[in-house]
């Protein structure tokens, strides 16, 4: 999933396009898994929306993402089922913790907890939350997932999440020796923060003249430790003209020629995955997953 010096690619769900709806339709949502998966796409990414909210147009997948991540890793064999991200100031961290353990042994080793807090205001008030203390509240939330999935009958006090005295353990453990973390957005942290207390970060991109810029930022924050990679993800569509030019605008909009060179540079810049969001495409899902596994894939060593 996360190699020094490789690019991968993933899909947010639902692998459908929905660009004048808020609301896909689900239809062949299985298929399309087994699809990603079988063409040798390295993640599905799952998005935390608790509402619909109008004035935001969009409910992602529809379905709550720990839900559907257990019933993707059936569907699935190999590709890795990410959430992008659990709004984690909204959730009860010790139901996370043990649901994402939950998975990882279900998924065979496939899943990866992303966290965030959001960005709907409108949710908080919903779940009795306070939106200007999200900051904090996501910072003592990942202190008590840490906790609970890296040590025995631990003795801890959250300011916002009760106690543990020492006379209960949080089963199952990782299968490793902790599970891997990482940041979806900001989450209202630092850069250093994000860099020393979670394992990589997931943002999203549109400015692609400073993205070499910004991945530096990163790698110098996490320094000389372990890697800790870079990845972004954005609305795409592919389209039918493969020598058609990058469109600005919201995502990537471009043909596979100028998306291989984009996609090249970036590799070389030290991005490790682009996640591709498809609800802005007008094509055929089916059709564009098709030219990516053919002409795409196999220039970044996968498919």
């Amino acid at each position: 999933m996360f190699r020094p010096g490789q690019l991968t690619f993933g899909f947010i769900a639902p692998l459908e396009g929905y660009p004048d709806r808020p609301a896909p339709t689900m239809q062949d949502h299985a298929a399309m898994a087994r699809k990603a998966d079988e063409a040798g796409f390295a993640a599905l990414w799952l998005r935390d929306v608790p509402f619909y909210d109008p004035s935001f147009g969009d409910v992602g997948q529809v379905f709550d993402p720990m839900v559907y991540a257990g019933w993707l890793a059936a569907a699935t064999t190999r590709i890795a089922i990410g959430t992008a991200g659990i709004i984690l100031p909204l959730r009860d961290p010790i139901s996370i913790a043990k649901q994402a353990t939950s998975l990882d042994h279900l998924t065979g080793n496939r899943f990866l907890l992303g966290l965030s807090t959001g960005d709907r205001p409108t949710e908080y008030p919903a779940f009795g939350a306070g939106f200007e203390d999200r900051a904090e509240r996501f910072r003592d939330a990942r202190e008590v997932i840490r906790v609970t999935t890296e040590k025995a009958f631990p003795r801890h006090r959250s300011a916002h999440h009760g106690s543990l005295d020492g006379s209960l353990d949080l089963i199952p453990k990782p299968l490793g020796d902790r599970l891997p973390t990482l940041a979806i957005g900001r989450c209202g942290q630092t850069i250093p923060w994000l860099a020393e207390n979670m394992d990589g970060w997931i943002w999203h991109q549109s400015d692609f003249a400073r993205l070499g810029e910004i991945v530096a930022h990163w790698n110098a924050a996490v320094g000389s430790g372990p890697f800790k990679p870079y990845g972004y993800g954005s609305f795409f569509d592919l389209d039918r003209d493969p020598g058609a030019p990058l469109r600005s605008g919201r995502g990537i909009v471009t043909g596979r020629r100028v998306l291989i060179d984009l996609l090249s540079r970036q590799r070389d810049e030290g991005v490790s995955h682009v996640a591709f969001n498809m609800k802005i495409a007008r094509r055929p899902a089916a059709d564009v997953l098709d030219e990516l596994a053919e002409h795409v894939l196999p220039l970044f060593g996968a498919g």
